[in-house]
């Protein structure tokens, strides 16, 4: 696909988004914000009066107020006294942190240390990050680059605000996963059939994860109201919130990036063995690709427990100093939730492997059979815009039977 092309798609992709985007948000107007709106302001630190205390972390900073109408306000700080402070990690003059201002009665004003500010660390490796998918990828790096922007907008001006008017967690995960994954493979593999065959596949898989995860959620009678942070949202949430939705659409959600990498390189592996060997029978070439894909599986689900299972490690060192049974410690819902959330997920993405087979076998062999003119609409072999010799459909190519 040329860059054009990829522009075209995404700026219309935007506008989509933008549209879905807009009525949902109406219901939300007047609602009065609860998280984040705490007056913070920087600070740099300009001397450390105190290092420690009785061999505990804690420092006694003057620091300077860097905005707001305090501005230029000398301020004393107490870090480790609200708050745990690492010992390895102290702060020094220049360093830049976050505080909260009051002022007394007696018109003194008082700050207190909320965090340090990442905002620079974060930029550069963000920027690094930037730097080498473009210079290792060229310009589909870039088109990557865009898709994952995409993909995050997707999430923050469709999938968020119509959970939070009520709209159901698990239609509005599916539908604004179709419209993420749809747009972002397009834009970044191209339009063309094999492309065709990885955003099908994803479709079927994704249905096939989402009935999974209703299964799992049901025969496992969680409630939802194993994290903490549902606690909070069931209280603050301007509507009623349906969490045992949000748990599913959550799975599904979790399962997007994997499956994502697993539909897209199992449709490539399976054309390029056609383009390879096109006299292939369909059972000889799905029995070869699935034999690729076994081993794609083998790593992906030993990645997704590993994922979970890094995120959960605080939580398993907490369980562990109690001498909690390993039984008993997965009969708690909130560690449930992530059981019944890698083994769904992994179950999905295993099924999803021979659901790519077949989908792009299918299609491979029928872009070479098909004689149709209008399929040229459909794209060229490769979704870069590459076709293989033979590929074309006016081309006469030998088939053993299937």
């Amino acid at each position: 696909m040329s860059r054009r092309w990829s522009w075209l798609l995404m700026a219309a992709a935007a506008g989509l988004l933008l549209w879905l985007g807009r009525g949902p948000r109406a219901g939300l107007s007047g609602v009065e914000p609860t998280f984040g709106q705490q007056p913070y302001v920087l600070a740099q630190v300009e001397r450390v009066l105190q290092a420690e205390a009785q061999g505990q972390a804690y420092q006694v900073l003057e620091a300077r107020v860097l905005e707001g109408p305090w501005a230029n306000w000398p301020v004393r700080i107490e870090y480790g006294k609200y708050q745990p402070a690492s010992a390895g990690l102290p702060l020094r003059p220049g360093d830049r942190i976050w505080v909260t201002l009051s002022q007394g009665p007696n018109g003194q004003v008082q700050a207190y240390f909320v965090d340090v500010a990442r905002g620079p660390q974060l930029a550069l490796l963000a920027g690094l990050f930037v730097l080498v998918i473009v210079l290792t990828s060229g310009w589909k790096g870039v088109r990557s680059l865009l898709a994952m922007a995409y993909s995050l907008a997707v999430i923050v001006y469709y999938i968020i605000p119509r959970i939070l008017a009520g709209q159901d967690p698990v239609w509005v995960s599916i539908s604004g996963s179709v419209l993420l994954l749809g747009v972002t493979l397009y834009f970044t593999y191209g339009w063309g059939w094999k492309t065709h065959a990885a955003v099908l596949s994803m479709v079927l898989g994704l249905a096939l994860t989402g009935l999974l995860a209703w299964a799992g959620v049901d025969f496992t009678r969680l409630r939802g109201y194993g994290a903490e942070e549902a606690l909070f949202l069931a209280q603050q949430a301007p509507v009623a919130l349906n969490l045992r939705g949000l748990l599913l659409g959550g799975m599904i959600i979790g399962a997007l990036g994997v499956l994502d990498d697993l539909v897209a390189t199992q449709a490539a592996a399976v054309f390029e063995l056609y383009a390879a060997a096109p006299h292939l029978p369909l059972r000889e070439l799905m029995r070869r690709a699935m034999h690729i894909g076994q081993d794609h599986v083998a790593a992906t689900v030993n990645t997704l427990v590993l994922a979970y299972a890094g995120t959960a490690l605080p939580m398993l060192l907490l369980f562990s100093l109690g001498a909690t049974p390993w039984l008993d410690l997965f009969n708690y819902e909130f560690v449930a939730e992530e059981v019944v959330r890698t083994l769904v997920g992994a179950i999905g993405l295993i099924l999803t492997v021979p659901i790519t087979t077949v989908v792009a076998a299918l299609l491979a062999r029928q872009r070479d059979q098909a004689r149709h003119p209008w399929l040229r609409w459909l794209g060229p072999w490769e979704a870069g815009g590459h076709a293989h010799g033979h590929g074309h459909a006016q081309e006469e190519v030998p088939h053993a039977p299937a």
